[in-house]
């Protein structure tokens, strides 16, 4: 504990946590955040929705929320890309729960009030590659 202290206060920080191995549960949490960054504009409405959704999803409160938030973050910087993400959720994650991910993306999409036509194109991106029929995309 100590040693942490004057590691910190000699500006030396600890070693850097691992980040846990992507599941689909962190995979869906790297698309919220990936969607929302798309505009380069990440913001608290944003993040704010991307923890609801991960809440109700995944029956979390909302500390266990944002700290799985923080988690995917840092995934989404830096691990495996949109495709890596989207074939962990592809092939773990049946089609009518896809349908619901794909909603919830829309919802972080829509949470700051704007489209950009970055966030349109990532996601249908998102949907190409999570297998999502034409018969059921969504229109931005």
């Amino acid at each position: 504990m100590f040693e942490s202290l004057i590691n910190r206060l000699k500006g030396q920080s600890a070693a850097p946590k691992e980040l846990p191995e992507p599941d689909e549960r962190l995979a869906l949490g790297a698309l919220l955040v990936r969607v929302a960054k798309s505009d380069a504009h990440y913001d608290a409405v944003e993040i704010g929705e991307i923890d609801r959704i991960l809440s109700k999803t995944y029956g979390l409160n909302p500390v266990e929320a944002a700290k799985m938030r923080a988690t995917c973050e840092k995934l989404e910087a830096q691990a495996p890309g949109t495709p890596d993400f989207a074939l962990l959720i592809r092939q773990n994650v049946d089609y009518p729960h896809r349908l619901e991910m794909l909603q919830a993306l829309r919802r972080v999409i829509d949470a700051d009030g704007t489209t950009e036509e970055a966030e349109s194109e990532t996601l249908l991106e998102i949907e190409n590659m999570l297998g999502i029929s034409a018969s059921d995309r969504i229109e931005l």
